[in-house]
């Protein structure tokens, strides 16, 4: 039997996949079965920052396991205080909490929401997210999350949120009140199709949440570690702070991570009992996450990520000016879209079809999220291909 066969008998059928096995990675190039060299424009969905197989992240992930692997959160173990530490000194908070994805990162800064409201007044709960955003698979992140079509067939959701147009100062004004416990935000929203927050809009979600006595979180599990040009994407949008950010994806390197940072102000609101998880801040995770916190730091991958990224849309646009078929091209760093007349899934084909992998961010954008350590040649490809197909289909 084929892979796919087997597939289909022994897993949940419960992803489009693409008629692809790979099977080995390095640098910004995946391998399959059959011996095709493919270039990753999509990171496993912006996990892969550093790249795959890197050497450091591996020697970190061995030397880890060779020690010891699990032993819950009933103890202390030295890999996640480094990580944590590397995490509250590269940013402007001072609390970490771990856990193992990005959907259970907002759960739990939902959680801390709810608690710091109810600290109030019994009826401050409320959550407001964004239209087209998304926020996890879960039953309380999908309620989050502003998409009714992932929410359908899954009623009833979690009461407690609303939902407001990104960067509608108006909507915004009109759904907060003394109710209201946080504004949950995405600065860029990825599965949303690369649309970003404005200045002047987080600058208002901010006033607004002093002025009602209002948490701010961002969701940062798509732009958070390097992946914006900056380690954090709250970065672009100071002095604006938010009191809580969540992580996942790029944070593991491809490892199980997930974590939520917090301000000081408000730790106290979940105590011991209150939030758990046994697998949360692993030591084989955390030891991973660390080197890649390292790599980035130390080869200014946010950086290369912010100039790449200027470079890509400069080249996008250039195509945009010659075929119709591109409406629009979005991105911050190296997290970028292009909006087209037609699905995105048929340009997604024909990429694959020249050994480029990239994904959807909706039923018309392309998203083009590639390893930090990608180069202006391999950009150069993946543009000639895009060229290749858009000409095809005029």
């Amino acid at each position: 039997m084929s892979v796919k066969e087997d597939y289909q008998n022994y897993i949940l059928n419960t992803y489009n996949r693409f008629p692809i096995t790979f099977v080995k990675g390095k640098g910004v190039y995946l391998y399959t079965d059959d011996g095709k060299e493919i270039l990753d424009m999509a990171s496993g969905i912006a996990v892969s920052a550093i790249g795959h197989s890197n050497r450091d992240f591996v020697r970190a992930i061995k030397s880890q396991a060779e020690n010891l692997v699990h032993t819950s959160n009933l103890f202390y173990t030295i890999p996640q205080l480094e990580l944590a530490k590397k995490l509250v000194e590269n940013s402007i908070f001072q609390k970490v909490f771990f856990c193992n994805s990005g959907a259970e990162a907002n759960e739990g800064a939902i959680k801390l929401a709810r608690k710091f409201g109810k600290s109030i007044s019994p009826e401050k709960y409320q959550i407001i997210t964004m239209k087209n955003s998304f926020h996890g698979r879960t039953i309380t992140t999908l309620s989050a999350t502003g998409q009714t079509k992932y929410q359908k067939g899954f009623e009833p959701l979690t009461p407690g949120f609303s939902y407001v147009e990104l960067n509608n100062e108006d909507e915004l004004r009109n759904a907060i009140n003394e109710n209201t416990a946080a504004i949950m935000i995405e600065v860029v929203q990825g599965e949303g199709g690369i649309k970003l927050a404005t200045q002047n809009y987080l600058k208002l979600v901010r006033e607004l949440c002093d002025k009602y006595n209002v948490l701010l979180i961002f969701d940062e599990i798509q732009t958070g570690i390097g992946r914006t040009g900056k380690l954090f994407g709250y970065e672009h949008f100071l002095p604006v702070e938010p009191d809580i950010i969540t992580l996942a994806k790029g944070l593991g390197g491809g490892m199980p991570l997930g974590a939520f940072l917090l301000k000081d102000k408000i730790s106290q609101f979940l105590q011991p009992g209150e939030h758990a998880s046994t697998f949360g801040g692993n030591l084989v995770c955390t030891a991973g996450a660390l080197a890649v916190l390292n790599i980035i730091l130390k080869n200014k991958l946010t950086e290369n990520a912010n100039k790449m990224g200027e470079y890509f849309r400069k080249q996008m646009n250039k195509l945009k000016k010659k075929y119709s078929t591109i409406k629009e091209v979005r991105g911050l760093g190296l997290l970028n879209g292009i909006e087209l007349t037609f699905p995105a899934r048929d340009m997604i084909n024909q990429l694959i079809e020249n050994n480029i992998v990239a994904i959807g961010a909706g039923e018309n954008v392309v998203r083009f999220i590639p390893p930090l350590i990608i180069t202006k040649k391999q950009i150069d490809i993946v543009v000639k291909v895009c060229e290749k197909i858009l000409k095809e289909r005029n």
